[in-house]
């Protein structure tokens, strides 16, 4: 009688997924660690700031952006304009579209799990799968890793609201922890001597839109810094041209 080869085929198909599953997993672990506090400041600050608890998993359901989640709290609760959210949400999210020219998403079968790759495509995930060799990826362990780095998200958001509601008293100051957030990247970013004109411009900015545009100091400042970052960006380059050229 002829040998069946459907049944090994088979299984070997479905070991080799469990695997990808598995590495997918193990991806999403090493993220899972700094993410899942993040959530967990995102509940504790929606509750603290009087909003529903559900907004909570809503924005790390809906938008999933991280840093700029627990932004959108504080403004919210502000009642900030929604043309200043808008644009301050576009300008710090605005590296994204840049991701898409080297992230892989390729790997990902076309349809809805390329879709939500899209999607998840958070900073978190860029730097895991960007650098990865090609013969790894699958579009299994991408899709696994990428889900359960907004599954950890979205937990923390809920345990943090859990965690606020069980507290007899707020934590005062708590809604520093974003501020403090982006001061720590702010440094980060300013370790060389070469980006002390950025922090500049950044403070001249803040200074003129408070002055000019008090109404609107956020969305001015970000307009304004961003021409002097395009502008200090083309002069250096125009004046090596123009030293070229004289030589």
């Amino acid at each position: 009688m002829p040998r069946n080869t459907t049944e090994p085929a088979a299984h070997n198909a479905v070991a080799a997924s469990k695997a990808e599953l598995r590495k997918g997993a193990v991806d999403s672990l090493g993220v899972g660690i700094g993410i899942f506090p993040l959530g967990l400041a995102l509940g504790v600050l929606v509750v603290q700031a009087g909003l529903p608890w559900w907004l909570a998993p809503a924005l790390s359901i809906g938008i999933f952006a991280g840093s700029v989640e627990l932004l959108l709290v504080s403004m919210i609760a502000a009642s900030t304009p929604l043309l200043t959210i808008a644009a301050t949400v576009f300008a710090l999210n605005f590296r994204h579209v840049f991701y898409p020219l080297s992230f892989p998403i390729q790997a990902v079968k076309p349809g809805l799990g390329r879709a939500y790759s899209v999607y998840a495509m958070i900073d978190e995930a860029y730097a895991t799968y960007v650098l990865m060799p090609a013969e790894k990826l699958s579009s299994a362990r991408m899709l696994t890793g990428q889900l359960l780095m907004q599954l950890y998200w979205v937990s923390g958001g809920l345990a943090g609201v859990l965690l606020a509601s069980l507290m007899p008293e707020p934590l005062e100051g708590f809604e520093f922890a974003l501020v403090a957030l982006f001061i720590v990247m702010a440094l980060d970013a300013v370790r060389s001597k070469r980006e002390i004109p950025s922090v500049v411009l950044a403070g001249l900015s803040v200074a003129l839109a408070t002055v000019t545009f008090p109404e609107a100091q956020l969305l001015a400042a970000l307009g304004i810094f961003t021409l002097t970052l395009i502008a200090r960006y083309f002069w250096p380059n125009n004046r090596g041209e123009q030293e070229a050229n004289n030589a």
